[in-house]
């Protein structure tokens, strides 16, 4: 991974670097004036599920992070570097970026003016930015990263933490602890830089770099050359027992805190990542990542596992039973195939991403001499409530069993209904022509319907949205 240049990067430096390449349809101006030929992007790209989060005007190509971090005083310090390609006439432009102070900002070398308003940062360059250019912004900013306690998973955001500092949530986290356009429909790839205490380690996406301490402080290197939704990304600080290796030629880093036992479930359960991702790539298509891992934290507050890019992240509820949970693996690591590399174009089809992962778990366990997927959805089938749909479930059903349950019933369902050499083309075509982009609802149905040589939009209408119970394929 390259370092940079000298007055970013280097150990203990007090900085992050965030590279954006904007080129996103604006939605509008806010009533200012501004020179002819330029208007101000949008401060929300217009998501229900979401309000407020995304900005038009541009789409981030490349986030390039070093953060500094003292969890003795809970202090972040960072600066942001913002690579942008304008689709207008730019004269205005925001990010998201929750509770921290921002010190300085440049738009192409030259002072930029800003504020903040609630949660995000508002840009004015010294001049307007024509449509078709690039444009780097360079942000600086500090101060206690804030949690989001209220968040529809639970406790999310940059939480401090006894012995570190974890960052994580969906559908927000990003914005806490770095500018972003927080929006899983603005990819990016990713450089990050972490320094922390010796001692410590720091944790997140992607490839792992070079490792270097100086005068107390050590900083991590990681590189995601992928691109990925912002919420994908995470930052795990701790003490933590680091293992990391080579799996099918890609570097595999696992991560379990130091306080659980080295042979305990957590750990049993991310030994077997390797061979639960090449199970799903039989079934999924290639792998689509450039790294493996996973992480185990043991913060009760983390009530959930996520998908984050390449090195899911798993709560200690997943283990409490003191058994291994291969279960929880594989439908984390499905979601790089489902949600990941195809991420959403909108949260109201996050069945898209929670439907493929839950049914994953049935694959695998299948696999590994379990209940077969046919007899799991016989018994899921018996369950449902089916007066709660799956496709566009409401911003307070993101997470609901009609999303996982109902999800996995209707991609089961579509399978007995194509048979599975079409059922298995579409999956891998799917995840082949979509790798490293977005897509909705709308999208799978047409490559579906393409593969099967049949029409299918009266089947995912009735298993998506039906309110009765649809007949069994």
């Amino acid at each position: 991974m390259s370092s940079g240049s000298g007055r970013w990067w280097g150990a203990g430096a007090a900085a992050v670097v965030v590279a954006v390449v904007a080129a996103v349809v604006l939605v509008g101006g806010i009533g200012e004036r501004a020179p002819e030929g330029f208007r101000a992007g949008s401060a929300d790209l217009g998501d229900p599920y979401v309000p407020g989060s995304g900005n038009g005007g541009y789409d981030v190509a490349h986030y390039r992070l070093g953060v500094r971090y003292d969890p003795t005083d809970d202090q972040l310090t960072g600066r942001a570097e913002i690579t942008a390609t304008a689709t207008h006439g730019l004269s205005r432009f925001n990010l998201d970026l929750s509770g921290l102070e921002v010190d300085s900002v440049t738009v192409d070398g030259a002072a930029a003016e800003h504020r903040r308003d609630d949660g995000e940062l508002v840009v004015t360059p010294p001049r307007g930015i024509d449509s078709g250019d690039r444009f780097t912004v360079e942000v600086a900013y500090g101060g206690v990263p804030e949690a989001d306690a209220d968040g529809v998973l639970g406790s999310g955001g940059f939480q401090h933490t006894e012995d570190g500092a974890i960052a994580l949530g969906q559908p927000h986290s990003a914005a806490t602890w770095f500018p972003v356009n927080d929006h899983p429909s603005d990819k990016a790839t990713y450089d990050l830089e972490v320094t922390v205490p010796d001692g410590l380690a720091a944790l997140s996406n992607g490839v792992p770099g070079e490792r270097t301490s100086a005068d107390g402080w050590t900083t991590w290197r990681w590189a995601e050359r992928s691109p990925m939704a912002s919420y994908l990304t995470t930052l795990v600080i701790g003490d933590y027992r680091v293992q990391t290796g080579e799996h099918a030629g890609k570097p595999m880093v696992t991560a379990v805190p130091d306080a659980l036992p080295a042979t305990g479930p957590a750990a049993t359960s991310l030994a077997r990542t390797g061979e639960i991702a090449d199970f799903l790539a039989t079934r999924f298509g290639p792998y689509p990542f450039e790294s493996y891992g996973g992480v185990a934290v043991s913060d009760s507050r983390i009530g959930y596992a996520l998908e984050t890019q390449s090195r899911p992240v798993y709560g200690p509820g997943f283990f409490r039973s003191g058994e291994p949970n291969y279960s929880v693996v594989a439908h984390e690591l499905a979601h790089q195939w489902f949600g990941n590399s195809v991420a959403l174009a909108r949260w109201g089809d996050i069945w898209l991403n929670e439907g493929f992962a839950s049914y994953a778990e049935w694959l695998w366990e299948e696999h590994d001499g379990g209940r077969s997927a046919q007899r799991n959805f016989e018994i899921q089938y018996a369950a449902t409530d089916w007066s709660r749909r799956t496709l566009d479930p409401g911003p307070g059903r993101m997470f609901s069993t009609a999303v996982y349950k109902r999800g996995a019933l209707t991609v089961h369902a579509l399978r007995r209904t194509v048979g599975d050499d079409a059922f298995f083309e579409i999956l891998r075509t799917w995840t082949s022509e979509r790798r490293d982009g977005t897509a909705t609802t709308a999208d799978f149905v047409a490559l579906a319907e393409q593969v099967a040589k049949r029409e299918l939009g009266s089947f995912f209408d009735t298993w998506l949205s039906g309110t009765t119970a649809p007949a069994q394929p």
